[in-house]
């Protein structure tokens, strides 16, 4: 088949994440692969024994930044994000995307993507068409890593988490990732990050708190912390700058403005320092 691997890792990975967080302890999950010539389509299956989708939820499930539980402290990270980058990932591989599932019973999501015969020895696959607008992913001759800006990166969506550390990655930063603020408060203590990227929902202690527990310590009372959040209401805003932040990005993010806005807290600070 002709696909991006990293993407359709991506793809895999989001959806085998979704599988473990939503079933419980002793439920059970499974990935299958299965080709069909005659149709000329691979499918990816991943299913589970766990809490299932109402089926009046099911058309929100692809909507990006949708999800069941909006509180900012959940048990449970929500579907919209992560499933909506599968859905456009999927598309951009000219596959489908389809899901069945019922309430205590599991889901099952199926990615089903082109069958393709060999290139031939001699004719190289081009690269998929269209997916530089989901990554802006660009090849760069990096400083050596003990040079390069450590950015700490809060975020609880491995699709997303994922997705951001590649793109950052190649931009030329180091990443250390926190998946729930109380996580944030710690690592940013032990590793001394140059800026921090602050996801607001997120489990045990939300990003807000987080910030302000990093504001009151005076080895963090200046480190440039921007939220990246799907709440997009002006008073979101306000709420992020009031606790501390010192920019508010709202999702779904273009990672290109995501750069720029690191380059515009981080490069004065390398200039400095060269």
């Amino acid at each position: 088949m002709r696909a991006d691997m990293r993407r359709l890792k991506q793809i895999l990975v989001n959806l085998l994440s979704n599988a473990v967080k939503f079933t419980p302890e002793g439920g059970q999950i499974g990935l299958t692969v299965t080709g069909d010539a005659e149709r000329q389509v691979i499918t990816f299956g991943v299913w589970d024994t766990g809490i299932g989708i109402a089926p009046e939820d099911l058309p929100r499930l692809f909507k990006p930044f949708v999800q069941v539980d909006s509180s900012l402290s959940r048990q449970h990270e929500g579907t919209g994000l992560g499933l909506a980058l599968v859905t456009r990932l999927t598309d951009l591989h000219g596959g489908s995307l389809t899901v069945e599932s019922e309430p205590g019973q599991g889901s099952s999501f199926m990615v089903s993507l082109p069958w393709q015969d060999s290139w031939g020895s001699t004719e190289k696959p081009e690269p998929v068409e269209a997916l530089s607008e989901i990554s802006g992913l660009r090849r760069m001759t990096v400083k050596p890593r003990a040079e390069r800006p450590l950015i700490l990166l809060a975020e609880d969506n491995e699709a997303n988490i994922q997705l951001m550390v590649d793109y950052l990655t190649d931009e030329g930063y180091r990443i250390v990732v926190a998946r729930n603020g109380e996580e944030a408060v710690d690592r940013a203590r032990d590793e001394c990050p140059a800026l921090i990227l602050m996801d607001v929902q997120m489990p045990n202690i939300d990003g807000l708190e987080a910030t302000r527990r990093l504001r009151a310590d005076p080895q963090h009372a200046s480190t440039p912390i921007i939220a990246v959040t799907a709440l997009a209401m002006p008073e979101d805003r306000a709420r992020c700058l009031a606790a501390g932040a010192n920019d508010y990005l709202s999702k779904p993010i273009s990672l290109k403005k995501l750069a720029r806005t690191i380059a515009d807290y981080l490069e004065p600070t390398q200039a400095q320092g060269g």
